[in-house]
């Protein structure tokens, strides 16, 4: 009896060995597994990142170029302006001064 109380033991600690080797086992594959999976959506966390800082970049630089074009054209507009009001001046001037040269 005593034997075979010790067999059962015996088999009891073996099956708790390969128990515990089995959990051991399946533990570090679940974690090779979430390392895995977290590696990966890290990195397609960074290139979501990456895209949307390129479409900023684009937006921005399409918005500093729009921008430009409408300071040039106001510039241009202002210069304009501003021309044509010194001919016009410069013509009255030219004409005062033929008008003293001709009354003396």
């Amino acid at each position: 009896m005593a034997l075979e109380a010790l067999d059962t033991i015996a088999l009891a600690e073996e099956k708790a060995r390969q128990i515990r080797a089995a959990a051991a086992a399946d533990a570090k594959k679940a974690l090779r597994a979430a390392e895995e999976d977290a590696a990966a959506r890290m990195a397609a966390a960074e290139e979501k990142a990456d895209a949307e800082v390129r479409e900023l970049i684009r937006k921005a630089d399409e918005k500093a170029k729009e921008d430009a074009a409408a300071l040039a054209s106001t510039t241009r507009n202002k210069e304009a302006a501003m021309q044509a009001r010194a001919d016009r001046q410069r013509e009255a001037v030219v004409d005062r001064i033929v008008e003293r040269i001709v009354n003396g």
